[in-house]
């Protein structure tokens, strides 16, 4: 007997239930706005992935059904940005680039007055930030960081460094992940394609939707045997008994994700041993299951 069903042969009904669509977000409205509209549109609930001030534009990862537990991957995964930093005085090119440079790496961060988590310092780290464009004291930048990085107390922090003060003007988010601004599409666009599908044409919205597990493999990715998929779907860890194969070197901590044979994700964990310690032990817990996705009775339980 068959079980599952790989992300490609799912109806439109079943990616809305298993996917995530990629909104370009305007500026004015908050990202809880824009979910909202989502929502009317489609007629069901959604949430986001990564709260964007209102005037910030650009990739706002909203998901549906199931996949609503998936957008907890965002938080391991990098964001990217460009923006443009104004500072109070005017500042020579070279000491901006010096700058850039200073701030690559662990930075230390205080959360903003209005921002929804606890104000303590904290560490987070810039992958790459440089320096596109300059037009007198208005600065063009990229910047890629980790999840969590408030890019406008990061503009306010180089100012300071520089001595003149400065701030951040604009920003757009270029990339969420493995998501990106190419891919990203309009609230119209979105309406557009939803009013296709409900009279007859599913096209334009099936190539919208992004099955979750394209976020689900960017992490180091266990594939299951179909004795072990229920019982992770109802909460327990997974033992090295249930793997069938690895897909890359995993390290002990490392999060991971958890697949089927036919590339369905099942869930998100995190290793308690090593991929090599995975593949030669007769026994044992391999991953602490931290977010199941797929339904318990998808696949049958086996004794």
């Amino acid at each position: 007997m068959e079980f599952g069903k790989r992300p490609e042969e799912r109806t439109t009904a079943e990616l809305l239930e298993t996917g995530i669509i990629v909104i370009d977000k305007p500026a004015g409205p908050t990202s809880h706005q824009v979910a909202a509209w989502v929502a009317r549109i489609l007629g069901r609930k959604v949430g986001h992935g990564g709260t964007l001030d209102p005037n910030v534009t650009g990739v706002l990862p909203v998901a549906t059904g199931v996949a609503l537990r998936a957008l907890d991957a965002l938080h391991y995964l990098p964001k990217e940005y460009v923006g443009v930093l104004r500072f109070h005085a005017d500042v020579e090119r070279a000491q901006v680039e010096s700058l850039f440079k200073e701030f690559t790496g662990s930075i230390f961060q205080m959360p903003p007055v209005r921002s929804a988590v606890k104000r303590e310092r904290r560490v987070r780290q810039i992958y790459e930030l440089s320096l596109l464009e300059q037009s007198g004291r208005r600065f063009l930048f990229r910047v890629k960081s980790e999840a969590g990085t408030y890019i406008r107390t990061l503009c306010r922090d180089i100012g300071e460094a520089a001595c003149t003060g400065g701030q951040m003007e604009e920003l757009r988010r270029i990339a969420s992940g493995p998501f990106t601004e190419q891919e990203a599409v309009t609230l119209q666009h979105l309406e557009d394609a939803h009013y296709y599908h409900e009279h007859g044409n599913d096209a334009p919205l099936r190539s919208i939707i992004q099955p979750m597990e394209r976020l689900l493999r960017e992490f180091p990715c266990i594939i299951l045997k179909n004795s072990a998929v229920d019982s992770v779907c109802r909460g327990a860890n997974l033992t090295v008994r249930g793997i069938r194969s690895i897909t890359r070197r995993i390290s002990r901590g490392d999060v991971v994700s958890i697949f089927t044979e036919k590339g369905e994700g099942v869930a998100l964990a995190r290793a308690l041993m090593t991929s090599e310690n995975m593949e030669n032990a007769a026994s044992g817990v391999a991953c602490d299951t931290l977010r199941v996705f797929m339904k318990p009775g998808t696949y049958p339980r086996f004794q």
